[in-house]
């Protein structure tokens, strides 16, 4: 199948407001919905993979398994879930991180990654880096090797890399 070239941003929706007033939210639904534009993102969310692709993709819940799984697919690897507190139902592992306010908790089953696993973080959106973040301490904690964190979308104002270090970053679009 050839995909004619098509602008990803074209199909990104600005919700003003939402979720509280000043903030305008990157509505994906609309690229979600589009065969050839999701087909599109998937490929060039994949691009800067394909010669070293790593071994396993790390998913956060919940946009992130959206564009995970294809991107696993496309990269020849599987799919290692990141989620909430009580979600998964083998043993599991979990790392704490600080948000604004307060604190949040994250896991994965205990057995999902191994040392030395290449590891790459997909979600949807790169804003904060905290959640990112955590991901990757979770990963390292396992004794996995984080090569690079991927997304769709990254809204470089909030400046979510420098929560990052040197973890090579991507997106298929920035804002």
């Amino acid at each position: 199948m050839t995909l004619v070239p098509m602008n990803l941003s074209d199909q990104i929706r600005d919700i003003p407001d939402f979720p509280k007033p000043g903030i305008v939210f990157k509505d994906i639904s609309p690229l979600l919905a589009n065969r050839e534009a999701l087909t599109e993102a998937i490929r060039v969310m994949a691009e800067p993979y394909r010669a070293n692709p790593p071994e396993a993709v790390l998913a956060v819940e919940a946009r992130g398994f959206l564009f995970a799984v294809p991107l696993a697919l496309e990269l020849g690897c599987g799919v290692v879930l990141v989620r909430k507190p009580g979600k998964l139902p083998a043993a599991t592992r979990s790392v704490e991180y600080a948000l604004e306010y307060g604190n949040d908790m994250l896991e994965m089953h205990a057995d999902a990654l191994t040392p030395g696993q290449k590891v790459l973080i997909v979600d949807d959106v790169l804003a904060t880096g905290g959640t990112v973040a955590a991901c990757a301490d979770l990963a390292r904690n396992a004794g996995a090797e984080v090569t690079a964190a991927a997304f769709l979308i990254e809204l470089t104002f909030l400046n979510g890399r420098d929560k990052l270090g040197d973890l090579p970053v991507t997106a298929a679009l920035t804002y």
